[in-house]
Order: C-alpha cells, then structure tokens, then sequence
C-alpha cells in the first residue's frame, strides 16, 4: 500500500467511493510531473536541440499543470468540485498535447517514449477521476 493510499484513508474527508481513482490520480500526476521534467532536460542534453524546442516547452508546461493537479487533488478538505473538474480537465489536455509532441520523437529518443507513457496514464486517470466525479 502506498503512501498517498495510507493517507487518504486517514483523511477525515475521505470518500471511500473515490480512494482508488484519486489515489491513481495524485500518484499518476506527481510521477508525470517528474517525468516530464527529465525528459525536457534530456532533450537539451541532446546533439541538436532545434527540432525538440516545441517538446522541451510541452514537457514544462505540462510538468507544472501535473505538479498543480496533484496539490489540488491532496486538499480534500473543503474542496470546490468545479476547480477540482478544471483543474482535471487541464491536466487531461496537458498531457494528451505532451504525449503527442513527445510520440513524434519516440523512434529517436527513449526519454520521449519513456514521458509519452507518463502522459497517457496521467491522461487516463484524469479521464477515470473525472468520470467518477460526475
């Protein structure tokens, strides 16, 4: 059992129906979040930088948008629904654009095929959460 599960079953705002998608969902957003931000540095760590410049700048974007999503999802006490859903609809679309940016240079570099997966299980558990919410 992980960490952020222990907590949020402690959580005197716990909602049992939402522990395994929230959990998913903080542990997806945090990783994507480290993830992301490697992988941008690999990119200027790389021979020629020029064609990754788009990649670097979704790479950050989305590292941020994933490092917000998963503060505002470990503050469950008094939290708003709306912000929670636009905050996870931000970070869904963040990562779709940042996969899809790093998919294009998967074949060239494994760092980029590496944050593409982070992406798309960030995106999907955003998707799940959502859909949970509503």
């Amino acid at each position: 059992m992980s960490s952020v599960t222990q907590m949020i079953q402690t959580h005197p705002g716990r909602k049992e129906e939402l522990e395994r998608q929230l959990t998913e969902t903080l542990e997806a957003a945090s990783a994507c979040a480290q993830v992301c931000r490697i992988c941008a540095d690999a990119c200027l760590g790389e021979q020629s930088v020029d064609h990754l410049r788009t990649c670097i700048r979704t790479d950050l974007d989305c590292a941020d948008i994933c490092a917000a999503t998963a503060a505002v999802l470990s503050r469950q006490a008094g939290s708003s629904p709306t912000l929670v859903q636009a905050v996870l609809e931000a970070c869904r679309t963040a990562c779709s654009a940042c996969a899809a940016e790093c998919e294009q240079h998967a074949e060239m570099h494994e760092h980029c095929r590496i944050c593409a997966e982070a992406c798309r299980r960030c995106e999907q558990a955003c998707t799940d959460l959502l859909a949970a919410l509503t």
